[in-house]
């Protein structure tokens, strides 16, 4: 029997409840932060040599130098061609649609841009690709070639001129997947090394791992507390929590697909978020009965239940539009809308990294070939930020050339404004160009 619990928006004790099931502490472990400062500065201190024995140290890989942990692109070219017929063309498959996503992506928000006012000036903005950057792939407890599709596509898209991907193999074991991945995504070079010191490698460079200018790519506590530290050094895309999974349910879909919905993002870890949010009392007692049927047919039961009675939720809802107002609060990373209409509840939803609607869209299919990219904000912060994308792989030059005319009609602005904030310096530039 799961001991999962039920919420009642009716019930007086539910802001509290509710409030207790949000929480979680996205503050790393003192000696986690500790022994990753130590790490950073190591091998910032002493490259190469601290990074093999790192290597060594943590995914017992004894190699003699970094020539040793670098994967050709002929051997990642090998790899796919290892590649059972059917693994291979869903790889293909995948990719191309990821591509095709953020080609459409580009053309829409990764273009520069200029216009000139009625004096001739002429103001815009100059969008130019990220020279080289770092993919940090997992590779741990399990391999994710969709990491890899989803990470360096976008980047290639960008025109990103390098992509340097590193991927720890402990005990020396390569996925063929994860590499047929890379070559697929077209990575340029890949490092057999994770953990924090891949983090240091790529943030400050080695006499054989380039320095990069963002890093990118979701892993342990130990990455993410590496991301964080090396922030300001190099760009990052995020500091990811556990996987969330919403479901805004009104009882028209199948129990049993939406509890293995809620499976999907519990398998993760035992600290992954899965909720479902109906306002039909006998539909969630039917997925209620799903969970207990299918549970004991899953391999990874044991992470899924405890993820479930830790940190999982049925919540009956008043209304579907309380349903919804409550999955503003929450911010999920994904969201299912498993609903008759689901265009009808699409625009009261705001905050989400991604929303996937209707019963045939299984947040999974979002995970590996839909298109849209899954590196996604979690712990409700898809209320002030977004999915990784072709922008995370660009930046922005402000273009400005003013006209005499503009120069006659911006200066006098910009002196008294100088002038207001005691900056000589700054009015009297702008004077000397006026006409006299």
């Amino acid at each position: 029997m799961i001991k999962l619990r039920q919420l009642d928006t009716a019930s007086s004790s539910f802001e509290a409840d509710f409030e207790q099931l949000r929480h979680w502490s996205a503050e790393t472990d003192a000696a986690i932060e500790g022994r990753v400062a130590e790490i950073l500065a190591d091998v910032q201190a002493r490259g190469d040599a601290a990074v093999l024995e790192y290597t060594a140290r943590f995914d017992r890989v004894q190699a003699q130098s970094m020539a040793d942990l670098q994967i050709s692109a002929a051997d990642l070219k090998a790899a796919f061609e290892s590649l059972p017929p059917a693994q291979a063309q869903a790889l293909q498959a995948a990719a191309e649609r990821v591509r095709r996503y953020h080609e459409r992506q580009l053309e829409a928000c990764g273009r520069s841009w200029s216009y000139r006012d009625e004096d001739g000036t002429l103001l815009g903005q100059k969008v130019t690709p990220l020279d080289r950057v770092g993919i940090y792939v997992p590779g741990g407890k399990a391999a994710y070639p969709s990491s890899v599709l989803m990470n360096a596509l976008p980047a290639h898209v960008a025109g990103v001129g390098e992509i340097i991907m590193v991927v720890p193999t402990p005990d020396g074991t390569r996925n063929p997947l994860v590499l047929a991945a890379a070559h697929v995504a077209g990575v340029h070079r890949v490092f057999t090394v994770g953990g924090a010191q891949a983090v240091a490698a790529l943030a400050y460079g080695t006499a054989t791992v380039p320095r990069v200018d963002k890093i990118t790519g979701p892993g342990n506590a130990y990455v993410a507390s590496a991301k964080k530290h090396v922030f300001g050094q190099v760009g990052i895309d995020m500091i990811a929590g556990p996987s969330e999974i919403l479901v805004l349910a009104d009882g028209s879909t199948p129990p049993d697909w939406v509890a293995m919905d809620l499976f999907s993002q519990a398998e993760h870890d035992e600290l992954a978020q899965s909720i479902l949010l109906c306002p039909d009392a006998a539909y969630l007692g039917e997925v209620r009965a799903a969970i207990e049927r299918l549970l004991p047919t899953m391999p990874r039961q044991a992470i899924i239940k405890a993820s479930l009675e830790g940190r999982g939720a049925l919540v009956l809802t008043r209304s579907m539009e309380e349903a919804c107002e409550i999955s503003n609060r929450i911010a999920p990373e994904h969201l299912e809308v498993a609903a008759a209409e689901p265009h009808r509840w699409e625009p009261l939803l705001r905050h989400a990294g991604a929303i996937f609607l209707g019963a045939y869209t299984s947040e999974s299919l979002g995970d590996y070939c839909a298109g849209p990219n899954h590196v996604l904000p979690t712990s409700s912060t898809a209320r002030f930020s977004s999915p990784l994308g072709v922008y995370d792989f660009q930046k922005r030059s402000s273009l400005i050339e003013v006209s005499e005319a503009g120069a006659q009609l911006l200066g006098p602005i910009a002196a008294e404004l100088a002038y207001g904030e005691g900056l000589q310096g700054h009015a009297r530039a702008a004077e000397l160009r006026l006409k006299r």
